[in-house]
């Protein structure tokens, strides 16, 4: 699936916050969103993963050269990852298992594809952990695993590792690096953190003022 959006605009009580955003997303691989606080990054992948719409602009998401109606089918294709993970007061397990039980999978399929989940963000030893009671870096991995747990084929992550540890930073980046090797998914993150950014983009946007100052492919 593919993302193009053009001349997205957002505003917030008068203030431009979005200022004629334009890229085209173009499959597989880690798109990064870079900036200061306040550059737009988090808003426009709030746009982006349909959470909120713009002022003006326009986006299409394309299988192939298919353009896709902006339905609830659309949206179970992709989820959002927020840079504060919500749990419920339950196992790990439990917690990843939930997105899965409101789709009517079988219980066996719920059952593999939380193990699966785990394992993949390293969290398997976790399973039958009060969700909690979990260090934040570990809530912020649990977040992952749930919204991998039901296949999307674009994953948004708005500041991944933002107040996240040092171990559980490299965890997340090589999460992300595993996910871009697999070439199933599209991943669209947020940082300010140019390093991270340059180690992990296949397309890097750089924004300031509301604005794409600049977009590099291949870092």
């Amino acid at each position: 699936m593919k993302l193009l959006i053009a001349h997205i605009r957002k505003d917030y009580d008068g203030r431009a916050v979005l200022k004629d955003c334009s890229y085209a997303f173009n499959g597989a691989g880690a798109y990064v969103l870079m900036g200061p606080n306040g550059c737009g990054k988090s808003t426009l992948l709030r746009i982006c993963s349909l959470l909120e719409r713009p002022d003006g602009g326009d986006l299409q998401f394309k299988d192939n050269s298919t353009p896709l109606v902006q339905d609830i089918a659309l949206r179970r294709r992709m989820t959002i990852v927020l840079p504060r993970t919500g749990v419920f007061n339950t196992a790990v397990s439990s917690n990843v298992a939930y997105g899965l039980m409101i789709r009517n999978m079988q219980k066996h399929e719920i059952n593999d594809t939380v193990q699966k989940a785990l394992a993949f963000v390293g969290l398997e030893h976790k399973a039958k952990q009060n969700a909690r009671t979990l260090s934040s870096g570990e809530t912020q991995r649990l977040g992952i695993a749930r919204a991998l747990a039901i296949g999307p084929e674009i994953l948004f992550l708005d500041e991944p590792t933002a107040s996240v540890d040092e171990e559980n930073t490299s965890i997340i980046e090589a999460i992300i690096t595993s996910l871009k090797k697999d070439g199933r998914t599209m991943v669209i993150m947020t940082t300010h953190d140019r390093d991270q950014a340059e180690r992990l983009a296949d397309g890097l946007l750089v924004m300031k003022e509301g604005r794409i100052e600049e977009a590099k492919e291949g870092t």
